[in-house]
């Protein structure tokens, strides 16, 4: 099947935040998928509404209906991690979620969700809220099952357990990652020329000494957790005051450099996260 008309909502994963930056764009899965989606496709347009750091209630409030406006064909709407993070109760979440689904549902559209890697198979403080993660992914699950919705697991997808497919604050995907996430709702959506093995584990890595984790995980704390609880304690989000990315449907441009789809590089902690 092909499209002509995709527009994105949801938070940072969406807007693409850690593939590019704020001065070169990010680009994110969605663009990935936008970009194969426009080719040999003349009359493709796409939009993006995903701003970083909005929940399940800002994205129906501020990104719904504005999505549903331009009348799509293909709407990518993965929500909720900031929810799982901000331990918005969980009823809540699933009667925001259920909104937002059900008048999508009731497009022509086809509607793209995911599951979410389970952050506390490789950052261990994420344990706390592992649970609340698998209930959400549940939902996911059924609300895929109940509207007929595209799936992309990717908590079932080795590949995103493994470091390298995330950025150095551990959150936000790398653009290996964006690319695999990319990779995955393309074979969900039955595309030409998909990837059966998309979400494979990567070959093993070279195994790290105690002193160089215990370095790696004191710098990520200081330089990416402590930061993100003083935001939170704050009620301040890295999205507050931002604007969507591509608020209107317009013709996707081929990337001209600068992106990189390959596994993040190992690397002894300590050299560059502090330039993120």
């Amino acid at each position: 099947m092909s499209y002509s008309r995709f527009v994105a909502i949801g938070d940072s994963q969406t807007e693409g935040m850690c593939d590019g930056d704020d001065v070169t764009g990010y680009r994110g899965w969605a663009d990935r998928l936008a970009e194969r989606l426009s080719r040999d496709n003349p009359d493709f347009r796409y939009a993006n509404l995903a701003v970083r750091g909005r929940r399940t209630r800002q994205i129906r409030d501020q990104q719904l209906y504005p999505a549903l406006a331009m009348e799509p064909d293909l709407i990518a709407a993965p929500l909720g991690m900031n929810d799982v993070l901000a331990s918005t109760g969980l009823a809540e979440v699933r009667r925001d979620l259920d909104f937002i689904y059900r008048e999508l549902a009731r497009t022509s559209a086809t509607v793209l969700i995911s599951t979410y890697p389970n952050m506390a198979r490789t950052v261990p403080i994420a344990r706390r809220i592992e649970s609340r993660l698998l209930a959400v992914n549940q939902m996911m699950r059924e609300f895929a099952d109940g509207y007929d919705f595209v799936l992309v697991d990717l908590v079932s997808a080795p590949v995103l357990l493994d470091p390298r497919s995330w950025s150095p604050d551990r959150l936000h995907a790398s653009p290996f990652g964006h690319d695999r996430f990319a990779a995955g709702a393309a074979h969900a959506l039955n595309l030409a020329g998909s990837e059966p093995d998309w979400g494979a584990p990567l070959p093993p890595r070279p195994q790290l000494t105690a002193a160089q984790v215990i370095a790696r995980e004191a710098l990520w704390a200081r330089t990416f957790f402590i930061p993100w609880i003083i935001r939170r304690t704050r009620g301040r989000s890295l999205g507050d005051g931002l604007s969507p990315k591509r608020p209107e449907l317009a013709p996707v441009r081929p990337p001209t450099g600068g992106y990189d789809n390959g596994p993040a590089p190992l690397r002894e902690p300590g050299r560059d996260e502090l330039s993120r």
